[in-house]
Order: C-alpha cells, then structure tokens, then sequence
C-alpha cells in the first residue's frame, strides 16, 4: 500500500509500506493491506511505517489521516522525523 506524509512545508514521506501504527485521538491503530476505509485525527505522538528495508519513525503534533483504496494521506501540523 502507498503513504504519503505531508506537512504544510513538504511532503515527509511517500512510498509503499507493509504497515503503518498511528497515535489516534481514541488510541492508537495500525493499518495494514486492504484495510477499510477510515478517516481520523491523530494526536501528538510517534508514526511508526514498516517497508520492505525495516522501520521508520515520525513525530507527530496532530493532523488527519485517511485511508483509502490501499493509499495512506497524513496531513500531519508539523513533523520532527
């Protein structure tokens, strides 16, 4: 599936991963192939995306994710990657 993080400066990250975990407003989620489809905020805290070469982490401070067809967009307020 395809992710793509972007702030109101650049775009953090974009390509395919195998999973990606999210801190959720209600608690954190992860999100995996297939997955339905969802909309959430996010709150301030760790992305954690797995891809085919290992993890990665990004520091969140709240955004909007959404899910759907197999593509991630994280509309995240700031990033510390």
């Amino acid at each position: 599936m395809y992710l793509e993080i972007i702030t109101p400066d650049k775009k953090v990250f974009a390509g395919e991963v195998v999973s990606a975990k999210f801190p959720g407003a209600k608690g954190s989620f992860e999100v995996l192939d297939s997955h339905a489809p969802l909309i959430s905020t996010l709150d301030k805290g760790q992305i954690r995306v797995t891809t085919n070469k290992g993890q990665e982490f990004y520091t969140v401070d709240g955004g909007v994710v959404e899910v759907l067809n197999n593509k991630i967009i994280v509309l995240a307020e700031s990033v510390i990657a």
